[in-house]
């Protein structure tokens, strides 16, 4: 008899990890697949979403028409979820649900990245009744999965499995964690969620830090002459250089990056399964009430902390990357304005009598824009 690949993938797992018969189920139930576990379905269903497709124009680092070379939401995604499945694979826990979580982890967030997540929030908080709340990308991701896809006849959203909705909910306030009930249970129990969460978080890490990098030097807004003085990105390049003196160019950053990310898979792959011995972990019980156990060596966390604050500096703060900011905190908040003011400009499926309800579906709709998409509304709304 031949078994399936489910089949095989599942025999191989750790008693920690996440086993897919073990799953807490659907918010609604449906009838299991004969040929596809609970978690691949999930990959699937996030994979043929709208909210992922809308990725492709979504800013990473830089707005989408600035260069076509540059990551998105979506190519970034992507890499998290190739780094997150090599890291599943050395721990022996969970692939699939590993990358249905790194698919999964951007689908809310705003159109011009981070600077667009907090010109929506300060805006929310500012100028909205408190009960309004405020907007945050990770809560979005849950809420786009939960009630704002539209794909199927019986129910709104995805209809994930709460391992992977859990996975994709990395921090919430105890306020919200009430409201979202058993998903958010683990935030006042203060329990830890899955291996395979927690190791999706780290390789979002790896990849946007190693990424921006890459992005960084494409643009020339860092040099190598800069990174030199940072010591992980130093150690691998001079490694590099001394197997290849006469590499240059792209060729030699590729390899020096290449070489890095080899590096903290190792190092994390190393150190998790240390902690996991070292607590006595067994099964998926002990990981939620042990500490954080998917992590850096102590001297590895200190070398991306210094390459985070290099990035942070160097590259998100570079004056051209802050002029795109505050332009897009501009369009923003005017389309805050403009749809709050006069309702009527939104699509009907976005109008709601209740007021709180409709400050909350702008904030929707805002979120759901592309770069582009946002741009262009911005200017039918403004320009005369």
């Amino acid at each position: 008899m031949v078994k399936s690949n489910t089949m095989v993938c599942v025999a191989n797992l750790a008693s920690y990890a996440a086993h897919p018969e073990a799953s807490r189920g659907r918010i609604h139930a449906e009838e299991s697949d004969p040929r596809r576990n609970p978690f691949q379905r999930d990959r699937d269903r996030i994979i043929h979403c709208n909210s992922f497709r809308r990725l492709e124009y979504k800013t990473q680092v830089f707005v989408n028409h600035e260069g076509d070379l540059f990551r998105t939401r979506l190519t970034h995604s992507l890499e998290v979820a190739q780094i997150g499945r090599a890291l599943a694979r050395n721990l022996l826990i969970n692939e699939d649900l590993v990358e249905a979580i790194c698919l999964a982890h951007d689908l809310g967030h705003t159109p011009f990245g981070h600077a667009g997540q907090d010109a929506l929030n300060d805006y929310m908080r500012a100028n909205l009744p408190p009960e309004v709340g405020g907007f945050e990308h990770n809560l979005q991701s849950l809420r786009m999965v939960d009630e704002l896809e539209e794909r199927y006849a019986e129910f709104n959203g995805l209809n994930l499995t709460f391992e992977t909705r859990s996975g994709i909910l990395k921090h919430c306030s105890l306020k919200n964690a009430r409201e979202l009930g058993e998903v958010g249970q683990r935030f006042i129990d203060r329990t830890q969620p899955s291996l395979e969460a927690q190791l999706a978080n780290l390789a979002d890490e790896i990849a946007y830090n190693n990424h921006d990098i890459d992005d960084g030097l494409r643009s020339g807004l860092i040099t190598l002459e800069q990174l030199s003085r940072v010591e992980i990105f130093e150690q691998h390049h001079s490694e590099v250089l001394q197997k290849y003196p006469n590499l240059s160019g792209k060729r030699l950053v590729a390899e020096t990056i290449r070489r890095m990310i080899n590096t903290l898979i190792r190092d994390v792959t190393e150190h998790t399964l240390a902690q996991i011995n070292q607590h006595g972990v067994i099964t998926p019980a002990d990981v939620a009430n042990a500490p954080v156990l998917v992590a850096f060596s102590p001297e590895m966390r200190r070398m991306q902390d210094e390459l985070k604050k290099f990035l942070l500096d160097n590259l998100y703060r570079h004056y051209k990357v802050m002029r795109m900011s505050v332009k897009s905190r501009r369009i923003i908040h005017d389309l805050f304005d403009a749809f709050l003011d006069e309702p009527r400009l939104l699509p009907p499926d976005h109008r709601f009598k209740d007021s709180n309800r409709q400050a909350r579906g702008i904030a929707d709709y805002i979120a759901g824009m592309t770069d582009r998409y946002a741009i262009r509304e911005h200017r039918r709304i403004y320009k005369i």
